[in-house]
């Protein structure tokens, strides 16, 4: 049996466990923005009675163009999580790209999060380990595109190595399947697990279609929006202890990723729905 907890949110994930959720903005765009869809998502969570975790990106670091929109940044980016974090009283997730960037990210974000092409970087994630177990936060770890789930056994260690404790959550994504493409696949999940890890589906980055964005010929990623809930409620059903679902009030005018994200009013009808599985399969 494998459980963590966010002890100063009273929050915990895994086996026999309620289903954890992270969702938020793919990218932070504006405080606004950022202050809208932490309060609606929030109030979605309350009623719901549903462990949540509010998660935005500070910078998007892997765009496919140079000219595409990354976020406002380290400084301006965890001034904007912090401000949500206090004013919802909301735990916060967002993610790590460099090991600098380690004990910055650390004192604001409760579940700090390496990103999927990151994964292996083990300098990252020995700074991420150490700073988010000082800070007394857990890590989120997307399995990248390329790896088998057996061989997260080798990020599992190393992060236990460097904190000298269990930190780990592992997040199916979507493994490549051919040229820009992704598939999902179920199997994973109970792989993974075997690791003595929760583990989460990031059901929004799994409909990717990477670099296949009809309207920019390449230019940006692809995606399939309506794939999302399926391949959420399919992974739950699976066995995965939470998922990872990112929102907007208008998603086609999103500034990363649009054609992956859900519309925010949807969120309460998708998290009944797989609240409720989650409750027929655990």
């Amino acid at each position: 049996m494998s459980v963590l907890n966010l002890s100063k949110w009273n929050i915990a994930i895994g086996d026999g466990q309620p289903l954890f959720c992270i969702a938020g903005l793919n990218v932070l765009e504006d405080r606004d923005l950022a202050f809208e869809t932490a309060r609606h998502l929030k109030a979605v969570m309350e009623k719901l009675e549903l462990p949540f975790v509010f998660k935005a990106s500070f910078d998007k670091a892997n765009r496919s163009s140079i000219k595409s929109y990354r976020g406002p940044g380290l400084e301006k980016g965890l001034a904007i999580l912090a401000e949500v974090k206090e004013k919802f009283d909301l735990p916060i997730a967002t993610d790590i790209h460099d090991e600098t960037q380690a004990e910055a990210v650390a004192e604001v974000a409760d579940l700090v999060q390496i990103p999927a092409f990151l994964c292996r970087q083990t300098d990252l994630v020995v700074a991420a380990a150490r700073a988010t177990h000082k800070a007394g936060g857990l890590l989120h770890v997307k399995k990248g595109q390329f790896l088998a789930p057996w061989d997260c056994r080798n990020i599992v260690s190393k992060i236990k190595e460097a904190a000298g404790a269990d930190l780990t959550i592992l997040c199916e994504r979507g493994s490549s399947f051919g040229y820009n493409n992704l598939v999902v696949d179920m199997l994973a999940f109970a792989e993974m697990k075997k690791l003595g890890v929760p583990v989460t589906i990031d059901a929004t980055h799994a409909v990717q279609l990477p670099g296949a964005d009809p309207r920019t010929g390449g230019a940006s990623t692809g995606g399939r929006r309506d794939g999302v809930p399926i391949i959420a409620k399919a992974a739950v059903a699976a066995g995965a202890d939470g998922v990872f679902l990112e929102f907007h009030p208008e998603p086609d005018k999103a500034l990363c990723d649009p054609l992956s994200c859900l519309p925010l009013a949807g969120a309460e009808e998708l998290f009944a729905s797989l609240k409720a599985i989650r409750a027929a399969a655990v």
